[in-house]
């Protein structure tokens, strides 16, 4: 299975449920390209890479929720090279390509339909995901903190808002502090500690970590994910350089989906130690 920012779509979901259900029972290997945005902000490699290991995370536990048997990994940036790449190292029986309508396709625009069943002379069957009219079958959470990543307020509100609004998905985005070196390192505790406590609740939720600029990291994520809504946490008042900065109506201003914010009065002992 090949698709990008298509996962999720009800279309493909119920493509994979139907082979599922086959005779023998599917299984399936993901493979998600490292694709760039054709337009919007500059978004570096790093965040490109790790957005699609998001998407591989998510779409791994939607469909082992069902009992659906998946693995999965990052590909290419070029879709059909990460498509031939996965056919020599996986041997499939078929393949399914999802994409955008032809429209606004530009992998369709490729021809990578009709090259990958060309070059891999295996099936392949295509489907069309129009996020743009019909949406995703379930709420996407964009969940934007650091320090306070792990405090019981913003964990209370994320697992209040999975008992209240059904099919739910989060994602995470953790700025780090600055480029490299410790913290990276302290980021990326915080983001594992929060995944998981959070998925030791019962949610389905990925994460990774942003540009230092947590206005430019919330940007990003809104440009390499469909979300329905964005949750920011901070410290309160002036102990927080985040509201300093102004970035809650700055996020506002810029973004079409409703902007809450969570105040964690004081992070966990665990999340603070690192």
């Amino acid at each position: 299975m090949v698709a990008n920012r298509t996962l999720g779509g009800a279309p493909l979901l119920e493509a994979v449920r139907r082979h599922a259900a086959e005779p023998g029972g599917a299984t399936f290997r993901l493979v998600v390209p490292q694709s760039t945005p054709s337009a919007g902000l500059v978004i570096y490699d790093e965040a490109v890479r790790e957005s699609a290991q998001v998407r591989v995370d998510l779409a791994l536990s939607i469909v082992s929720s069902e009992g659906i048997k998946a693995s999965g990994e990052v590909g290419d940036a070029d879709p059909f090279l990460a498509t031939m790449d996965a056919v020599a190292e996986r041997r499939p029986d078929a393949i399914l390509v999802s994409t955008h309508p032809a429209t606004s396709s530009g992998w369709l625009r490729r021809d990578l339909v009709e090259r990958i069943h060309n070059a891999s002379g295996l099936p392949v069957e295509h489907v069309t995901v129009d996020l743009e009219n019909d949406g995703m079958p379930f709420k996407v959470t964009l969940v934007v903190a650091n320090k306070t990543s792990t405090g019981d307020e913003l964990s209370e509100r994320l697992i209040e808002k999975n008992a209240e609004e059904g099919k739910h998905v989060f994602i995470a985005v953790l700025p780090k502090s600055d480029g490299t070196g410790p913290a990276a390192a302290e980021a990326r505790a915080r983001l594992a500690l929060m995944l998981d406590r959070l998925r030791r609740a019962g949610l389905v939720i990925s994460g990774m970590i942003g540009d230092p600029d947590p206005y430019t990291a919330t940007m990003n994520a809104l440009e390499l994910f469909t979300v329905d809504e964005v949750v920011i946490s901070t410290l309160p008042g002036e102990r927080s350089g985040w509201l300093r900065s102004d970035l809650i109506e700055r996020v506002r201003g810029a973004s079409r989906v409703p902007v809450e914010h969570v105040v964690v009065e004081s992070p966990t002992q665990s999340a603070a130690a690192v």
